[in-house]
């Protein structure tokens, strides 16, 4: 059943249409003037406009035009007298479905009612279907032989089969928005919207009207009703990248949505159900966030009910190899050339770049020297030149070690490397505490303990 909003300034007619369809099943929103239904399609949900076309203030072709450019994928039935019948079918060319002549009976308003409802039902599954097939493509593009990436994959797998909320951690250029999209495509939303949004690209003025909408006039520009981004992923999933980067006032109106599936839009009367599925991703430590009062520990645990780690690309190094096979066939074909592959030198390199860039910096190195590539192979003078020499922290911390003639403070050397590792591995891991620890082999309470005694020093 649906929401049907109904405009006619005849008081008889317009409560024995809203009665019939309700006794139809349906729900109905009823307005007695062009204004009202002007206000009504901007404030509240409907599914299908039926208007008269001519009204005593705004006609019924502007609320029709308006209809259209808020949401053209919803049906409009146009009412008219048979005298104007010609102005109706030129409004039929805005976008109307169809239109009744009055008098015209129930069933014929009950038969027109379902054919457009049928056809706004596949208008958005074509939509959908449009989105899940590219979704799924994207899915197709994870590429991961390595055990870290397996893990990952299956456990995305059985995350899909549920609505329960997912984390997604990792550095940047990890593929965190590809796993999102992975899951979508696996779920049972996979025909719904896939709507993704980077929380730390947004100005923290806007982000609020990004997300839940606004009403006209609800601040300085809004000059038309937005439905906001929960609105568009409904039946779907909604991906909030960088959701670390929210700020605190935004993450309890957020906490709340996510709690009661609720949206109120910026300015606007009365609030909107809504079903979506939340994936969010950060690149940062949010218990660290949460520790240090800049993200809700409540607002963590809602978002956080899957947790799905990423592993840099340092630690797959088997996928490499994969990887930059799959990158060069995607941007010799984008560039019109024929590339065989590598050369064992550029392989070699590849193998042994540390890549704080991960794989999003694999495919920016591969693409480079496609591109630098007539034909052939890529030879290694297509490689940046710190790539081909290899310039890399884990390098120089490899060099075998020198005695100096004289000798040493063994102490202090051993103090000034310790610190050395631990500031590289915190600025490899982009200030993670958790992660830096990972890295170098230690606990957590390990590292934080050692970090403090040097910063002492």
């Amino acid at each position: 059943m649906a929401e049907i909003l109904v405009c006619d300034d005849e008081t008889n007619l317009r409560e024995l249409l809203c009665l019939a369809l309700e006794a139809n099943g349906h729900r109905t929103l009823a307005a007695a003037s062009g204004a009202e239904a002007l206000r009504l399609l901007e404030q509240a949900p409907w599914e299908l406009l039926i208007t008269d076309l001519r009204l005593p203030d705004v006609s019924g072709l502007e609320v029709l035009r308006r209809a259209k450019e808020l949401a053209p994928e919803r049906p409009a039935l146009l009412m008219t007298a048979f005298a104007s019948a010609a102005t109706a079918v030129t409004a039929m060319k805005e976008g109307a479905f169809d239109y009744l002549e009055k008098p015209f009976d129930m069933e014929e308003l009950h038969l027109a009612v379902a054919r457009a409802l049928e056809q706004g039902a596949l208008k958005r599954e074509n939509v959908r279907l449009r989105q899940a097939a590219g979704e799924r493509d994207a899915g197709e593009e994870i590429v991961g032989v390595s055990l870290g990436m397996r893990r990952v994959l299956e456990l995305a797998r059985r995350a899909a089969r549920t609505d329960a909320s997912v984390l997604i951690t990792g550095e940047s250029g990890t593929g965190k928005e590809l796993v999102a999209r992975f899951i979508h495509g696996c779920s049972g939303r996979a025909k719904g919207p896939f709507v993704a949004v980077n929380c730390a690209a947004v100005p923290e003025g806007l982000i609020e009207s990004e997300l839940f909408g606004h009403a006209k006039g609800a601040f300085t520009g809004a000059v038309a009703h937005r439905p906001g981004l929960f609105v568009e992923a409904d039946h779907g999933t909604l991906f909030l990248d960088e959701i670390g980067e929210t700020p605190l006032a935004l993450q309890a109106k957020l906490l709340r949505v996510v709690q009661e599936r609720l949206v109120r839009p910026v300015g606007g009367v009365g609030e909107r159900s809504v079903d979506v599925r939340l994936l969010a991703a950060t690149n940062r430590d949010l218990m660290e966030a949460t520790a240090a009062g800049r993200f809700r520990e409540d607002l963590l645990y809602r978002i956080n009910v899957v947790n799905l780690r990423l592993p840099p690309l340092r630690e797959r190094r088997e996928d490499i190899p994969l990887l930059a096979a799959r990158f060069v066939e995607k941007h010799a074909r984008k560039y019109g050339l024929t590339i065989h592959g590598f050369s064992s030198e550029v392989m070699d390199c590849l193998l042994r770049h540390h890549y704080p860039g991960n794989v999003r910096e694999l495919e920016n190195l591969v693409e480079g020297a496609v591109a630098l590539t007539v034909d052939g192979r890529v030879e290694l003078e297509a490689l940046p030149e710190g790539v081909r020499c290899g310039v890399r922290a884990v390098d120089r911390a490899a060099t075998p070690f020198r005695l100096p003639e004289g000798g040493l403070d063994l102490e202090a050397h051993l103090a000034e490397l310790e610190a050395s590792a631990m500031d590289q591995a915190l600025e490899l891991c982009q200030g993670s505490k958790t992660r830096a620890a990972e890295l170098l082999g230690m606990s957590f309470r390990t590292f934080r303990y050692r970090l403090g005694k040097l910063m002492g020093r």
